[in-house]
């Protein structure tokens, strides 16, 4: 059966991205972090720690933003242009 999605949440999906763009930063962020620590020469800084923190935070507020933006711009054309189509199936187990 054919189907489209009439709907997307914007703050449900907004809130489910950011989050996993700021956890999966943090999977780049912690080991460049300490591979540019161990590479300075030893009187220069090295990168600001509070980076660490800062980067993630900016992918959440980014990422929310984002997504939630494409939600409300892809509910707003679906009345005109129509939604993603997908193929369902019932289960075949009864």
């Amino acid at each position: 059966m054919k189907q489209q999605v009439s709907h997307l949440s914007p703050h449900q999906n907004g809130k489910v991205f950011g989050v996993l763009m700021a956890l999966s930063s943090l999977v780049f962020l912690v080991p460049f972090f300490l591979i540019f620590s161990a590479s300075m020469p030893a009187g220069a800084g090295g990168p600001p720690a509070f980076m660490i923190l800062a980067m993630p935070v900016m992918y959440l507020v980014f990422g929310y933003l984002s997504v939630a933006l494409g939600c409300a711009v892809y509910n707003f054309m679906f009345k005109f242009i129509g939604g993603i189509e997908f193929v369902s199936q019932g289960n075949t187990d009864a």
